[in-house]
């Protein structure tokens, strides 16, 4: 489980599937972390045909989405500000190994430190 993924789902804001559901395969996954903006919807059609089947994103606007199901094409989003949580704890952990580094939790942002964890196994 990825904590920061877990909190999000307490405030309704977890991961969910937007396009597809259990009986597709997943196949070839493409993550598209591009927070802002959507990029050109005629990146599905290229995506199907490289062998994609699969998008996990952070966000997908209307078209886009349209453009999705149009290719019968699996979409995950996993949210903005947890998948922003998860980059930022996973640079801080580099940087905690390094030495001591107060960090403060503010404006949506959570702390989840996985070092800890990596110790104990």
């Amino acid at each position: 489980e990825i904590p920061e993924y877990k909190e999000a789902a307490k405030n309704n804001a977890g991961p969910k599937v937007l396009l597809g559901s259990g009986e597709r395969s997943a196949g070839k996954i493409f993550v598209d972390m591009t927070g802002g903006t959507g990029g050109a919807k005629t990146i599905f059609e290229s995506l199907v045909n490289s062998g994609v089947s699969t998008i996990v994103g952070m966000h997908l606007g209307e078209e886009h989405r349209k453009e999705a199901e149009k290719r019968h094409m699996n979409v995950v989003i996993a949210g903005h500000i947890s998948s922003d949580n998860l980059g930022v704890n996973l640079i801080l952990d580099e940087v905690q190994k390094k030495g001591k580094l107060n960090v403060v939790a503010c404006s949506g942002f959570r702390r989840f430190s996985r070092l800890k964890q990596q110790s104990s196994k």
